[in-house]
Formats: structure tokens, C-alpha cells, sequence
């Protein structure tokens, strides 16, 4: 590979980096062609896209980001995938997880292609221990939508008191000047 190729290759990274809101780093390594190419068409199904590039140009490309990714390299050890993710951080690990479940590793098998870091909004996470928080953590839309709805719920509580209570003081008016009625 010239060095011209190799810096199309890092330029390229780059790019997805910064227009990616979180990235996965997984270790490929011992994975068939066969699996590698299934889990590839699962990442594409869902809207995410894996590719295996050299550690070298993974560091070079984090470099461009303009944030202190030197806790990730760490994770750039033996063969590296990259899982990306333009929509919420969480899609990556809740896909690794199903590919997990779907191959039936067991307890004393490490399964494959194993996370060894991710990169979400700015926040690093390393290691295969990491995974269940990830794929457990909410997306930018999902928080949105539960703010949203703490807030909308205060206002409905009080309409709805509000107008519960007008019912009943209609209630209480319209009986007693039935009572009064009677009375006379």
C-alpha cells in the first residue's frame, strides 16, 4: 500500500469519525470470512456499518478529531473493526448482543467480533465489560422525548385537575339549588 493510499485511507476514516456520533472498536481478529460478511449484512440491515481497517491508521485518524482519544488506544490491539452509528450510541452494542445471542456463545467461549472500545459523544468506554452499559444507554432522541414528557405531565395533571374540579362544583352548585328549589 503506497502512502498515498494509506493517507486516502486515514482521510477517509477521518471523515466518518467526525461525522459519526460513536463508534465501536472490535477485535476481529479469528473471525471466518463467512462471519464476518454475516455480521456485515446485520450491520447493514440495520442502518450501521462495520469495516476492518490497520491500527496504525485508526490512531492517525483519531488524531484528527481535535479530543483526547489517547484512552483508546488501549483498544487498538491485534485485528480492529470499526462499527459506526449516525443515529443513537446504543445501536452498536444492542447489535453486537443480538449477533451474540443469534450465534450462541457460550459462558466460557469469548464471543466475536469482541468490543474493545467505543467512542460516544465524546465519552470513551473500554472493554468487553462495557457492553451491557452500552447498549442500555439512551439516545439523544429518547432523552429529548422523556424530558418532554416530565414536562407535559405537571401540565396535565393541573388541567386536569382543573377541570375535574369544575365538574364537581358544577355538581355541588346545580344540588343545592335543587335542595333550595325543594325547600321552597
Amino acid at each position: 500500500m503506497t502512502r498515498e493510499e494509506k493517507q486516502a485511507l486515514v482521510d477517509e476514516l477521518s471523515e466518518k469519525f467526525q461525522s459519526h456520533n460513536a463508534f465501536y472498536i472490535t477485535d476481529a481478529s479469528g473471525m471466518s470470512v463467512a462471519k464476518i460478511n454475516e455480521f456485515r449484512r446485520l450491520c447493514f440491515n440495520r442502518g450501521l456499518e462495520f469495516k476492518v481497517y490497520k491500527n496504525t491508521l485508526i490512531r492517525k485518524a483519531l488524531d484528527t478529531l481535535g479530543t483526547d482519544t489517547a484512552e483508546l488506544d488501549a483498544a487498538l490491539k491485534s485485528q480492529s473493526g470499526v462499527l459506526f452509528s449516525k443515529e443513537a450510541g446504543n445501536a452498536p452494542g444492542k447489535l453486537l448482543k443480538d449477533f451474540y445471542k443469534a450465534q450462541n456463545y457460550g459462558k466460557n467461549v469469548e464471543p466475536k467480533p469482541a468490543l474493545k472500545g467505543a467512542y460516544i459523544d465524546a465519552s470513551i468506554y473500554l472493554g468487553a465489560n462495557q457492553l451491557e452499559t452500552l447498549s442500555t444507554l439512551k439516545g439523544k432522541n429518547e432523552l429529548i422525548g422523556e424530558v418532554i414528557g416530565l414536562l407535559q405531565s405537571p401540565a396535565k395533571n393541573v388541567i386536569s385537575a382543573l377541570s375535574s374540579g369544575g365538574n364537581k362544583l358544577a355538581g355541588i352548585l346545580k344540588t343545592l339549588s335543587e335542595k333550595e328549589e325543594a325547600a321552597a
